[in-house]
Protein backbone atom coordinates (compact mmCIF):
# COMPACT_ATOMS: atom_id res chain seq x y z
CA UNK A 1 0.00 0.00 0.00
CA UNK A 2 1.14 3.57 -0.58
CA UNK A 3 0.16 6.46 1.21
CA UNK A 4 2.30 8.88 -0.46
CA UNK A 5 0.02 11.89 -2.05
CA UNK A 6 0.46 12.96 -5.59
CA UNK A 7 1.13 17.43 -6.08
CA UNK A 8 -2.70 17.44 -6.61
CA UNK A 9 -3.47 15.94 -3.70
CA UNK A 10 -0.99 17.86 -1.70
CA UNK A 11 -2.26 21.30 -3.07
CA UNK A 12 -5.34 20.40 -1.84
CA UNK A 13 -4.87 19.57 1.69
CA UNK A 14 -2.23 22.84 1.24
CA UNK A 15 -5.42 25.12 0.38
CA UNK A 16 -7.58 23.60 3.30
CA UNK A 17 -5.39 23.66 5.83
CA UNK A 18 -4.64 27.53 5.10
CA UNK A 19 -8.49 28.60 4.52
CA UNK A 20 -9.46 26.45 7.83
CA UNK A 21 -6.53 28.53 9.77
CA UNK A 22 -7.77 31.53 8.18
CA UNK A 23 -11.43 31.04 8.27
CA UNK A 24 -12.80 29.10 10.97
CA UNK A 25 -11.24 29.78 14.10
CA UNK A 26 -12.99 32.62 15.18
CA UNK A 27 -14.71 33.13 18.46
CA UNK A 28 -14.06 29.65 19.25
CA UNK A 29 -14.13 29.76 22.99
CA UNK A 30 -17.38 32.20 23.02
CA UNK A 31 -18.86 29.55 20.27
CA UNK A 32 -18.24 26.76 22.96
CA UNK A 33 -19.47 28.53 25.81
CA UNK A 34 -22.55 29.55 24.43
CA UNK A 35 -23.51 26.28 21.83
CA UNK A 36 -23.22 28.93 18.34
CA UNK A 37 -23.13 26.69 15.36
CA UNK A 38 -20.66 28.17 12.94
CA UNK A 39 -23.14 28.26 10.14
CA UNK A 40 -20.98 30.96 8.76
CA UNK A 41 -17.97 28.47 8.47
CA UNK A 42 -20.00 25.91 7.28
CA UNK A 43 -20.83 27.92 4.28
CA UNK A 44 -17.62 28.58 3.73
CA UNK A 45 -16.60 25.28 3.97
CA UNK A 46 -18.83 24.34 1.14
CA UNK A 47 -17.74 27.14 -0.99
CA UNK A 48 -14.45 24.88 -0.66
CA UNK A 49 -16.04 22.22 -1.56
CA UNK A 50 -15.86 20.03 1.41
CA UNK A 51 -19.24 18.62 2.56
CA UNK A 52 -19.12 17.09 -0.80
CA UNK A 53 -15.83 15.45 -1.08
CA UNK A 54 -16.73 11.79 -1.16
CA UNK A 55 -19.65 12.69 -3.61
CA UNK A 56 -19.82 12.31 -7.56
CA UNK A 57 -18.74 15.21 -9.31
CA UNK A 58 -22.83 14.24 -11.64
CA UNK A 59 -24.67 15.32 -8.03
CA UNK A 60 -22.45 18.35 -7.61
CA UNK A 61 -19.64 16.76 -5.61
CA UNK A 62 -16.12 16.91 -5.90
CA UNK A 63 -15.76 13.38 -6.62
CA UNK A 64 -12.58 12.45 -4.48
CA UNK A 65 -11.37 8.86 -3.39
CA UNK A 66 -11.82 7.62 0.01
CA UNK A 67 -7.91 8.04 0.83
CA UNK A 68 -8.62 11.79 -0.61
CA UNK A 69 -11.01 12.37 1.31
CA UNK A 70 -9.65 11.36 4.61
CA UNK A 71 -6.46 12.79 3.92
CA UNK A 72 -8.51 16.15 2.98
CA UNK A 73 -10.37 15.97 6.57
CA UNK A 74 -7.19 15.39 8.41
CA UNK A 75 -5.55 18.77 7.64
CA UNK A 76 -8.90 20.51 8.42
CA UNK A 77 -8.93 18.63 11.06
CA UNK A 78 -5.40 20.11 11.52
CA UNK A 79 -5.83 23.77 10.79
CA UNK A 80 -9.46 23.97 12.52
CA UNK A 81 -10.24 23.99 16.10
CA UNK A 82 -13.69 24.34 16.14
CA UNK A 83 -14.69 20.15 16.77
CA UNK A 84 -17.80 21.01 16.38
CA UNK A 85 -18.17 22.43 13.01
CA UNK A 86 -15.86 20.06 12.01
CA UNK A 87 -18.20 17.35 13.64
CA UNK A 88 -21.05 18.38 11.99
CA UNK A 89 -19.58 18.21 8.41
CA UNK A 90 -19.45 14.43 9.17
CA UNK A 91 -21.99 13.38 10.47
CA UNK A 92 -23.80 15.27 7.01
CA UNK A 93 -21.22 13.54 5.10
CA UNK A 94 -21.20 10.26 6.06
CA UNK A 95 -24.62 9.53 7.34
CA UNK A 96 -26.42 11.54 4.94
CA UNK A 97 -24.49 11.87 1.54
CA UNK A 98 -23.18 8.59 1.41
CA UNK A 99 -26.49 6.89 2.04
CA UNK A 100 -27.93 8.33 -0.79
CA UNK A 101 -24.97 7.70 -2.91
CA UNK A 102 -25.15 4.22 -2.15
CA UNK A 103 -28.93 3.57 -2.10
CA UNK A 104 -31.04 6.89 -3.38
CA UNK A 105 -32.65 6.58 -6.83
CA UNK A 106 -31.47 8.47 -9.36
CA UNK A 107 -34.39 10.47 -8.98
CA UNK A 108 -33.86 11.02 -5.09
CA UNK A 109 -30.01 11.52 -6.07
CA UNK A 110 -30.85 14.62 -8.29
CA UNK A 111 -33.13 16.67 -5.70
CA UNK A 112 -30.83 16.43 -3.15
CA UNK A 113 -27.16 15.74 -3.14
CA UNK A 114 -26.74 18.52 -5.11
CA UNK A 115 -28.14 20.72 -2.31
CA UNK A 116 -26.33 18.95 0.36
CA UNK A 117 -23.00 19.81 -1.51
CA UNK A 118 -23.78 23.54 -2.24
CA UNK A 119 -24.71 24.21 1.14
CA UNK A 120 -28.34 24.74 0.51
CA UNK A 121 -29.18 21.36 2.53
CA UNK A 122 -28.27 20.18 6.10
CA UNK A 123 -28.20 16.65 6.40
CA UNK A 124 -28.30 14.30 9.44
CA UNK A 125 -29.18 10.68 10.57
CA UNK A 126 -31.89 9.75 12.68
CA UNK A 127 -31.39 6.26 14.38
CA UNK A 128 -30.83 6.48 17.95
CA UNK A 129 -34.13 6.45 20.34
CA UNK A 130 -34.75 7.05 23.82
CA UNK A 131 -34.63 3.04 24.69
CA UNK A 132 -32.75 1.65 21.72
CA UNK A 133 -28.71 3.40 21.48
CA UNK A 134 -26.29 0.26 21.57
CA UNK A 135 -29.58 -2.16 20.36
CA UNK A 136 -29.76 -0.20 17.41
CA UNK A 137 -32.48 -2.01 16.22
CA UNK A 138 -34.83 -1.92 18.88
CA UNK A 139 -36.90 0.71 17.14
CA UNK A 140 -40.06 1.79 18.82
CA UNK A 141 -40.60 4.46 15.56
CA UNK A 142 -42.85 3.08 13.13
CA UNK A 143 -43.99 3.10 9.65
CA UNK A 144 -47.34 2.28 8.08
CA UNK A 145 -47.90 2.26 4.76
CA UNK A 146 -50.97 4.22 3.74
CA UNK A 147 -51.44 4.88 -0.21
CA UNK A 148 -48.51 6.50 -1.41
CA UNK A 149 -47.33 7.74 1.72
CA UNK A 150 -45.65 5.83 4.82
CA UNK A 151 -46.73 7.55 8.29
CA UNK A 152 -44.18 7.71 10.83
CA UNK A 153 -44.84 7.55 14.59
CA UNK A 154 -42.21 7.50 17.52
CA UNK A 155 -39.08 9.71 18.51
CA UNK A 156 -35.17 10.15 18.33
CA UNK A 157 -32.73 11.17 20.14
CA UNK A 158 -28.46 12.29 20.19
CA UNK A 159 -29.47 13.50 16.55
CA UNK A 160 -26.55 15.03 14.82
CA UNK A 161 -27.51 18.62 13.27
CA UNK A 162 -30.96 17.59 14.47
CA UNK A 163 -32.13 21.25 14.53
CA UNK A 164 -30.79 22.55 11.35
CA UNK A 165 -30.84 19.93 9.35
CA UNK A 166 -33.17 20.29 6.60
CA UNK A 167 -33.31 15.86 5.61
CA UNK A 168 -32.73 13.38 7.53
CA UNK A 169 -32.17 9.85 6.70
CA UNK A 170 -34.22 7.97 9.43
CA UNK A 171 -35.19 4.57 10.47
CA UNK A 172 -38.24 2.89 11.64
CA UNK A 173 -40.13 -0.68 12.19
CA UNK A 174 -42.55 -1.68 9.15
CA UNK A 175 -42.91 -4.68 10.11
CA UNK A 176 -42.14 -5.75 13.78
CA UNK A 177 -42.24 -9.42 13.28
CA UNK A 178 -39.62 -9.27 10.76
CA UNK A 179 -37.13 -7.89 13.18
CA UNK A 180 -34.41 -6.23 11.64
CA UNK A 181 -35.51 -7.32 8.28
CA UNK A 182 -38.81 -5.18 9.13
CA UNK A 183 -36.77 -1.75 9.19
CA UNK A 184 -36.60 0.99 6.59
CA UNK A 185 -34.92 4.08 6.05
CA UNK A 186 -36.52 7.37 5.25
CA UNK A 187 -36.13 11.30 3.43
CA UNK A 188 -37.20 12.76 5.87
CA UNK A 189 -37.80 16.84 5.17
CA UNK A 190 -38.18 19.14 8.02
CA UNK A 191 -41.11 20.58 6.03
CA UNK A 192 -43.17 17.08 6.35
CA UNK A 193 -46.48 17.41 8.54
CA UNK A 194 -46.41 15.56 11.67
CA UNK A 195 -41.97 16.47 11.97
CA UNK A 196 -40.72 18.42 14.39
CA UNK A 197 -37.24 18.88 16.21
CA UNK A 198 -36.66 19.07 19.64
CA UNK A 199 -34.83 21.94 21.38
CA UNK A 200 -30.99 21.49 21.53
CA UNK A 201 -29.43 19.50 23.73
CA UNK A 202 -26.42 20.65 25.72
CA UNK A 203 -23.65 18.27 26.21
CA UNK A 204 -19.91 18.31 27.75
CA UNK A 205 -18.07 18.56 24.67
CA UNK A 206 -18.66 19.58 20.79
CA UNK A 207 -21.24 22.34 22.07
CA UNK A 208 -20.37 24.11 18.66
CA UNK A 209 -21.94 21.11 16.94
CA UNK A 210 -26.30 20.86 17.21
CA UNK A 211 -27.82 18.14 18.64
CA UNK A 212 -31.64 17.53 19.29
CA UNK A 213 -34.65 15.10 19.86
CA UNK A 214 -36.50 14.29 16.75
CA UNK A 215 -40.38 13.69 16.78
CA UNK A 216 -42.55 11.93 14.76
CA UNK A 217 -46.72 12.70 15.01
CA UNK A 218 -48.10 10.83 12.55
CA UNK A 219 -45.38 12.32 10.13
CA UNK A 220 -46.41 11.70 6.40
CA UNK A 221 -43.42 10.50 4.32
CA UNK A 222 -43.90 10.00 0.67
CA UNK A 223 -43.10 6.84 -0.75
CA UNK A 224 -41.02 8.44 -3.44
CA UNK A 225 -38.92 8.81 0.11
CA UNK A 226 -37.99 5.96 1.00
CA UNK A 227 -34.19 4.87 0.89
CA UNK A 228 -33.38 1.71 -0.72
CA UNK A 229 -35.62 -1.18 -0.79
CA UNK A 230 -38.51 -1.65 2.07
CA UNK A 231 -37.15 -3.24 4.65
CA UNK A 232 -33.59 -2.52 3.64
CA UNK A 233 -33.13 0.11 6.20
CA UNK A 234 -30.28 -2.57 8.04
CA UNK A 235 -28.13 -2.40 4.60
CA UNK A 236 -28.47 1.43 4.34
CA UNK A 237 -27.57 1.84 8.58
CA UNK A 238 -24.53 -0.48 8.21
CA UNK A 239 -23.14 1.05 4.96
CA UNK A 240 -23.32 4.52 6.82
CA UNK A 241 -21.65 3.22 9.73
CA UNK A 242 -18.97 1.51 8.43
CA UNK A 243 -18.03 4.47 6.16
CA UNK A 244 -18.71 6.78 9.37
CA UNK A 245 -16.68 4.86 11.67
CA UNK A 246 -14.02 4.74 9.19
CA UNK A 247 -13.19 8.07 8.16
CA UNK A 248 -15.25 10.33 10.95
CA UNK A 249 -12.12 10.44 13.05
CA UNK A 250 -9.94 11.32 10.16
CA UNK A 251 -9.99 14.95 11.88
CA UNK A 252 -8.91 13.68 15.02
CA UNK A 253 -5.83 12.34 13.62
CA UNK A 254 -5.18 16.28 12.39
CA UNK A 255 -6.09 17.48 15.76
CA UNK A 256 -3.49 15.02 17.48
CA UNK A 257 -0.82 16.30 14.81
CA UNK A 258 -1.81 19.73 16.55
CA UNK A 259 -1.75 18.54 19.91
CA UNK A 260 1.40 17.05 19.72
CA UNK A 261 3.40 19.97 17.82
CA UNK A 262 2.08 22.23 20.65
CA UNK A 263 3.26 19.89 23.21
CA UNK A 264 6.81 19.75 21.70
CA UNK A 265 6.80 23.31 21.55
CA UNK A 266 5.81 23.59 24.73
CA UNK A 267 8.21 21.35 26.61
CA UNK A 268 10.83 22.89 24.97
CA UNK A 269 10.23 26.88 25.76
CA UNK A 270 8.87 25.92 29.50
CA UNK A 271 11.78 25.83 32.13
CA UNK A 272 11.49 24.31 35.17
CA UNK A 273 14.53 23.30 37.79
CA UNK A 274 16.63 24.63 35.34
CA UNK A 275 16.41 23.42 31.96
CA UNK A 276 13.52 22.74 29.87
CA UNK A 277 10.62 20.25 30.69
CA UNK A 278 11.00 18.03 27.46
CA UNK A 279 14.53 17.52 29.35
CA UNK A 280 12.56 15.28 31.98
CA UNK A 281 12.10 11.75 31.01
CA UNK A 282 8.41 11.09 31.83
CA UNK A 283 7.72 14.81 29.68
CA UNK A 284 9.45 13.34 26.93
CA UNK A 285 7.90 10.05 27.18
CA UNK A 286 4.84 11.44 27.19
CA UNK A 287 5.38 12.65 23.90
CA UNK A 288 6.91 10.03 22.52
CA UNK A 289 3.67 8.02 23.17
CA UNK A 290 1.62 10.88 21.76
CA UNK A 291 3.95 10.71 18.75
CA UNK A 292 3.38 6.83 18.66
CA UNK A 293 -0.23 6.97 19.00
CA UNK A 294 -0.86 9.75 16.13
CA UNK A 295 1.14 7.29 13.44
CA UNK A 296 -0.59 3.97 14.62
CA UNK A 297 -4.21 6.30 14.47
CA UNK A 298 -3.00 7.78 11.09
CA UNK A 299 -2.08 4.08 9.29
CA UNK A 300 -5.30 2.77 10.87
CA UNK A 301 -7.08 5.63 8.97
CA UNK A 302 -5.62 5.36 6.33
CA UNK A 303 -5.73 1.46 5.97
CA UNK A 304 -9.55 1.48 6.12
CA UNK A 305 -9.91 4.42 3.45
CA UNK A 306 -7.73 2.02 0.86
CA UNK A 307 -10.03 -0.55 1.88
CA UNK A 308 -13.14 1.61 1.25
CA UNK A 309 -10.94 2.54 -2.23
CA UNK A 310 -10.55 -0.97 -3.77
CA UNK A 311 -14.21 -1.42 -3.22
CA UNK A 312 -14.08 -4.09 -0.18
CA UNK A 313 -16.90 -3.93 2.84
CA UNK A 314 -14.27 -2.86 5.59
CA UNK A 315 -16.65 -3.04 7.91
CA UNK A 316 -13.52 -5.14 10.71
CA UNK A 317 -11.00 -2.05 9.34
CA UNK A 318 -13.58 0.90 10.44
CA UNK A 319 -14.59 -0.86 13.81
CA UNK A 320 -10.98 -1.16 14.57
CA UNK A 321 -9.69 2.55 13.00
CA UNK A 322 -12.91 4.11 15.44
CA UNK A 323 -11.65 1.81 18.43
CA UNK A 324 -8.06 3.06 18.03
CA UNK A 325 -8.38 6.61 16.71
CA UNK A 326 -10.99 7.44 19.61
CA UNK A 327 -8.93 5.82 22.98
CA UNK A 328 -5.54 7.39 20.93
CA UNK A 329 -7.50 11.03 20.84
CA UNK A 330 -8.56 10.78 24.13
CA UNK A 331 -5.23 9.89 25.80
CA UNK A 332 -3.23 12.46 23.65
CA UNK A 333 -5.55 15.13 25.00
CA UNK A 334 -5.01 14.16 28.62
CA UNK A 335 -1.05 13.94 27.96
CA UNK A 336 -1.45 17.33 26.47
CA UNK A 337 -3.00 18.64 29.50
CA UNK A 338 -0.47 17.01 31.56
CA UNK A 339 2.26 18.40 29.93
CA UNK A 340 1.11 22.08 29.88
CA UNK A 341 -0.05 21.39 33.92
CA UNK A 342 -2.16 24.06 35.12
CA UNK A 343 -2.24 25.80 31.83
CA UNK A 344 -3.78 23.09 30.26
CA UNK A 345 -6.70 23.12 32.82
CA UNK A 346 -7.50 26.66 31.80
CA UNK A 347 -10.00 27.44 29.00
CA UNK A 348 -8.11 30.18 28.05
CA UNK A 349 -5.13 27.78 26.06
CA UNK A 350 -8.03 25.35 24.16
CA UNK A 351 -6.73 22.17 25.68
CA UNK A 352 -9.37 21.08 28.26
CA UNK A 353 -11.88 21.77 25.24
CA UNK A 354 -9.98 19.17 22.79
CA UNK A 355 -10.49 16.46 25.37
CA UNK A 356 -14.14 17.50 26.37
CA UNK A 357 -14.69 17.16 22.23
CA UNK A 358 -13.00 14.24 22.13
CA UNK A 359 -14.20 11.94 24.85
CA UNK A 360 -17.40 12.03 22.75
CA UNK A 361 -15.72 9.73 19.73
CA UNK A 362 -15.45 6.57 22.60
CA UNK A 363 -19.38 7.43 22.30
CA UNK A 364 -21.11 8.12 18.63
CA UNK A 365 -20.87 5.87 15.65
CA UNK A 366 -21.22 2.98 18.59
CA UNK A 367 -19.24 2.71 21.65
CA UNK A 368 -15.95 1.17 21.83
CA UNK A 369 -17.51 -1.13 23.71
CA UNK A 370 -19.57 -2.08 20.72
CA UNK A 371 -16.68 -2.02 18.48
CA UNK A 372 -15.11 -4.95 20.61
CA UNK A 373 -18.27 -6.77 20.25
CA UNK A 374 -18.55 -6.51 16.66
CA UNK A 375 -14.86 -7.04 15.66
CA UNK A 376 -14.66 -10.51 17.94
CA UNK A 377 -18.46 -11.82 16.44
CA UNK A 378 -16.00 -11.51 13.01
CA UNK A 379 -13.25 -12.90 14.33
CA UNK A 380 -14.57 -15.61 16.77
Amino acid sequence: MDFSWSEEQKNLFETISRFASRELNHNLIENDRNGIFNRDGWTKCVELGIQGLPVPETYGGTGMDPLTTVGALERLGYACRDNGLVFSINAHMWTACMPLVAFGTEEQKERFLPGLCSGKLIGGNAMSEPDSGSDAYALRTTAVRKGDRYILNGSKTFVTNGPVADVLVTFATVDKSKGVSGVSAFLVEKSFPGFAAGSKLDKMGLHSSPTSELFFDECEVPETNLLGKDGAGSAVFTHAMTWERGCILASAVGSMQRLLEMCISYAKGRKQFGQSIGKFQLVAGKIVDMKLRLETARYMLYHCAYQLLRGRTAIVEAALAKLHISECWVQCCEDAIQIHGGYGYMTEYEIERELRDAIASRLYSGTNEIQRNLIASLLL
